[in-house]
């Protein structure tokens, strides 16, 4: 494969195995496509399940001598990774504008999370030490270390593609495991093959990192249910979800998921309005909303109701739409026809329910208008679903009691903000919302490499970031030594 650096102009015609550019067993490709002008700009093998497996036959020889590396050594092939980050900065941001539809906000931020999990990881790649313990059996010493889970399997999703495989792929190496990534099929250069192209270029051994370009109706299965698989983290939506997760149970392979969200923004009655509809845009508008942890939600006390309707609605006409690459531009396109469709389908319903459309609604090819639904109710299709779009429900609520109420009426359980005057009320609140992150005076979409991320009921199980991501790339091994002759019963 050419080398023409990382942004989407390169060619991408191959996939990743065994730490060589190679043709997939199939002649069927993939068209990568510029959201914002609709243009092919690059293409892809369609991988097929042979070719998974290739992967994950050479994850499997690799990795055994890969985690005998010296912790030094794995940091530092992630610490090259993170100097090549800055070095290719602008092509990332580049690449991610024109595969995903980021602005210029967005695109940053990712870039700024990715680069921060991969610090992150180079502190992790240290923790595979043992502890020793008391025995209450005389003169037995008991010694617990903690060994690389294996092989780790990541399917990774489109609307933060370059990030959320990251976020797996670093601490995973980090740690010891060999990784078998499946990018979305929407986003597989920033989501996989940049990737691989970045660990290729750090030094990374042959075999430690595959990846496989492919649709996920074609290889899903075969990337959960591989029996060298030991991990299979996932992130993507509730329904998906569940069946990989009970696919690589099948295998005993342990699932790490992060699902779908409804999240709900709470504006009590002494919250400073101004600031919370500022925190309401950034975190409803991002990224056209296409964020598991963006407001699906605004949850208002009726005292300010009027006043924070007006505000947001006057914010969401006043954000520039229109393509990512140009800087002033907030709002990029949606991700594809079905989103989009989707998106306007929920808007209508929710109109024909007796919501009021102050302002949005309409969109011109896949740029779908900030939209904000005033008089809405918990029950409609806006605000009920999972939207993923820049659409803001506005639902009014008269005290504590009936906010959380409205905030846990949900599946979901993945992350929820708050804004109020009075931040021990706040914090009362937080304690009461089913959610696996809660942020005050602040709005949802938040990332932090040192703290974990994760969520309750639907939302998935498991953690990523902070050391909570042990949990899912390491194992305990108990081993016991008896230094005195042992006394037994019989």
């Amino acid at each position: 494969m050419t080398d023409r650096g990382f942004t989407t102009d390169g060619e991408w015609n191959a996939l990743y195995v065994d730490g060589e550019w190679v043709e997939a067993s199939g002649d069927e490709t993939i068209g990568v496509e510029n959201p914002a002008t609709r243009e092919q700009v690059a293409e892809v093998p369609a991988a097929t399940e042979s070719d998974v497996d290739r992967a994950y036959e050479a994850a499997a020889a690799a990795q055994a001598s890969w985690s005998d590396r010296s912790a030094d050594e794995r940091a530092e092939i992630v610490g090259n990774a993170i100097d090549l980050l800055d070095d290719h900065r602008d092509e990332i941001l580049e690449s991610l504008a024109v595969e995903s539809g980021s602005a210029n906000a967005k695109a940053f931020a990712e870039w700024q999370t990715a680069q921060g999990m991969c610090h992150h990881a180079t502190g992790l790649a240290g923790k595979l030490g043992s502890e020793t313990s008391d025995s209450m059996i005389p003169g037995k010493e008991n010694e617990v270390e903690r060994v690389p889970e294996g092989v780790v399997g990541v399917i990774s999703p489109w609307n933060f593609p370059f990030n959320l495989s990251m976020r797996a792929v670093a601490p995973a190496i980090a740690l010891g495991n060999s990784v078998v990534l499946k990018p979305a099929s929407a986003t597989p250069i920033t989501g996989g093959l940049l990737i691989a192209r970045l660990f290729e270029e750090a030094g990374l051994p042959e075999g430690v990192l595959n990846v496989v370009t492919g649709r996920g109706s074609d290889v899903g299965d075969r990337m959960a249910s591989h029996p060298e698989l030991d991990v299979m983290a996932f992130t993507g939506s509730t329904e998906v979800g569940k069946h990989v997760a009970a696919t690589a149970a099948e295998n005993l392979a342990l699932p790490a998921m992060e699902l779908g969200g409804n999240n709900p923004f709470v504006v009590t009655e002494d919250a400073d309005v101004d600031a919370a509809v500022d925190s309401a845009v950034f975190g409803s508008f991002l990224h056209q909303g296409q964020i598991c942890i963006s407001i699906n939600r605004h949850l208002v006390h009726e005292s300010v109701y009027d006043e924070y309707v007006e505000q947001l609605a006057d914010r969401a006409e006043s954000l520039p739409i229109g393509d990512p690459r140009e800087r002033e531009n907030v709002v990029g396109p949606v991700i594809d026809e079905g989103q989009r469709d989707q998106i306007l389908e929920y808007v209508e319903q929710t109109v024909e329910a007796g919501a009021t459309l102050e302002t949005g609604g309409d969109h011109d090819d896949l740029y779908v208008e900030p939209t904000v639904l005033s008089d809405a109710t918990n029950d409609m299709a806006a605000a009920c679903n999972e939207h993923f779009g820049p659409v803001a429900p506005v639902i009014p609520f008269a005290d504590d009691e009936e906010a959380v109420e409205l905030a846990n009426d949900t599946e979901y359980g993945l992350a929820a903000a708050i804004h109020a005057g009075d931040l021990d009320y706040a914090r009362d609140l937080a304690d009461r919302i089913e959610a696996g992150m809660v942020h005050l005076n602040d709005q949802p979409v938040n990332e932090e490499p040192a703290i974990p991320f994760g969520g309750m009921k639907q939302s998935g199980m498991g953690r990523y970031d902070g050391d909570e991501i042990l949990n899912e790339f390491t194992q305990t091994k108990w081993i016991s030594t008896q230094t005195e002759k042992r006394e037994y019963p019989f």
